[in-house]
């Protein structure tokens, strides 16, 4: 495995910019790749994957899996996405234990860190964070309902399949 490497350190400031940054990583994407995304509710993890899912064509309304852990929507581009959100477990097993096809699927997590250790060698791990003071409480909102607000997004690569990407 190779050390950590920054890809991408960007700030995005409307919902259509994280839609399209998710179609930006998927035009990097292929079977096999696991994608972690992380950060707070209503940060726009979910609109990012929502914008990957378009790029890639998938099929099906790309929205937060919270409640049934993991969707698959096949492609018209290639490999099925996985959508999954581990906001929910409470444990690395209960991941394992939802059977996904780790190898054949672009996998994307929500809230995957700590989660998926282990699973892959090469991971792209997104972060998004809300300026300090910035909404001050979006969380009870529905994530397409949160208002537009700068964001900034690191895309740290691992792994040697990462190591001739550029995004």
């Amino acid at each position: 495995m190779t050390d950590a490497r920054v890809l991408l350190d960007t700030t995005v400031s409307t919902a259509d910019e994280m839609g399209a940054l998710g179609a930006r990583l998927a035009a990097v994407l292929r079977a096999g790749d696991l994608v972690v995304l992380t950060g707070p509710l209503g940060a726009g993890k979910t609109t990012l994957t929502r914008g990957l899912g378009a790029a890639l064509g998938a099929r099906g309304q790309v929205s937060s899996p919270t409640f049934v852990l993991a969707r698959t929507h096949p492609t018209t581009a290639g490999p099925d996405l996985v959508h999954v959100d581990a906001y929910r477990l409470s444990d690395p097993v209960e991941l394992d234990d939802l059977d996904l096809d780790w190898d054949a699927a672009i996998v994307v997590v929500e809230w995957g860190r700590g989660f998926v250790d282990g699973i892959s060698d090469a991971v792209l791990d997104v972060e998004i964070v809300r300026a300090t003071g910035a909404a001050a409480s979006t969380d009870d909102l529905d994530p397409d309902d949160v208002p537009d607000e700068p964001r900034r997004v690191v895309v740290t690569a691992t792994g040697t399949r990462w190591a001739d990407t550029a995004l």
